[in-house]
């Protein structure tokens, strides 16, 4: 109990390291450069705590528990040597974390109502919920594939910088083509989509998985993921934008 206070503790001093850059620039634009007080400062100062909090909260958790998780069961999964449900496994990871991203559903539902402010989608509840809930599906849709493609590669030893040069060209090609309204919720979609769920569990799959191969290395094979899983959702969203346009 002692051992697990004094880690929160030294994580807390670690949170406020990396959050004081963002207040010391907040703190300078609001009294030298704006020359005004903050407003609702106890409101402010009690969210700054919560914000210290929850980040150390959230470190201590992903070093206790989603990444061990994550790599002992890629471990496992390979150890076990079916293909088939590793490969179940990676995509229902990918799937799942991002349906889950509180960031895409943000996105997903000003997306909706920016369509439908501009009469691209009926102007009902109905109907941006069904295009936030089709974009967010076909988000998780594509980083699930990602994740099963980002699995084949470390299985295999195929090249990343392949993968992404090839991801990139469509993504370029597939601009061309695409809905002009689309495009950017599109390049968007890639970021919201490598947030604070998926991340580290994609991570530990990778580290985890190269880990348990033998000849392969976790510093080159193991990561990856990442970037396939914020690639893939540019070229699914645009087709999706094609799709309903």
């Amino acid at each position: 109990m002692k051992a697990t206070l004094v880690k929160l503790f030294k994580a807390m001093l670690g949170s406020l390291r990396d959050l004081l850059p963002i207040f010391l620039v907040i703190a300078f634009f609001q009294f030298a450069v704006l020359q005004q007080p903050l407003p609702n400062t106890g409101e402010l100062l009690m969210g700054v705590v919560f914000v210290v909090l929850g980040l150390t909260f959230f470190i201590h958790g992903l070093e206790q528990g989603l990444f061990p998780i994550g790599e002992s069961m890629a471990t496992a999964f390979a150890r076990k040597g079916s293909l088939f449900w590793l490969i179940a496994f990676a995509f229902c990871l990918g799937f799942g974390t991002t349906v889950a991203e509180p960031a895409l559903i943000a996105v997903a539902a000003e997306a909706a109502d920016i369509a439908a402010a501009g009469a691209m989608i009926e102007a009902d509840d109905d109907s941006r919920e069904q295009y936030a809930d089709g974009l967010r599906y076909t988000v998780a849709l594509s980083v699930g594939l990602a994740i099963v493609l980002g699995v084949l590669r470390i299985l295999k030893g195929w090249p990343l910088q392949r993968l992404i040069i090839g991801g990139y060209i469509l993504v370029v090609i597939m601009t061309i083509f695409a809905p002009e309204e689309i495009i950017g919720i599109a390049y968007d979609s890639g970021g919201v989509t490598t947030s604070t769920i998926t991340v580290p569990l994609v991570t530990a799959l990778g580290v985890g998985l190269a880990s348990s191969i033998r000849g392969r290395n976790p510093m080159i094979d193991g990561f990856g993921l990442i970037a396939l899983a914020s690639l893939s959702p540019m070229i699914f969203v645009m087709i999706y934008g094609m799709w309903i346009a």
